[in-house]
């Protein structure tokens, strides 16, 4: 029946009984395949990571400055990774790294939510913030 429509005879699925088979055009239904797995792929978002450094002292205008960078990236639909970095004896100075992450958390509430807390790791105390979906 194939050969007299000029088509292919194509086996869908081999381990049924009896197995399935189509009469297609094969190179058409190759180029549909492509066509939508490409689709799907555009489809497929691509989650971006902005960072934000501070240090353990930072300033109240700087603070400010950067907080503003972070509403931008979460509005953008980017996840955020804002991180304390200690220098040297600096360490010292954990809970005041860990204040501002929380503070900078509270504040971004309204755009993002936190993923993870505060977590010292090395010299860095890392926090990620996820941004809230926009309708």
């Amino acid at each position: 029946m194939a050969e007299e429509q000029g088509l292919d005879l194509v086996e869908i699925s081999p381990k049924a009984k009896p197995p399935v088979c189509k009469i297609i055009d094969y190179k058409k239904f190759l180029y549909e395949q492509k066509k939508r797995e490409k689709a799907l792929k555009a489809k497929a978002t691509k989650v971006t990571v902005k960072e934000i450094r501070f240090g353990p002292q930072t300033d109240e205008h700087d603070y400010e400055f950067k907080k503003k960078h972070a509403i931008k990236f979460l509005q953008d639909g980017a996840k955020l990774k804002a991180f304390v970095f200690f220098k040297g004896r600096s360490i010292v100075f954990k809970e005041q790294g860990q204040i501002l992450l929380l503070r900078l958390a509270q504040e971004l509430e309204e755009y993002g939510k936190v993923e993870q807390l505060p977590k010292l790791e090395g010299k860095r105390m890392i926090m990620f913030i996820a941004p809230k979906k926009t309708k």
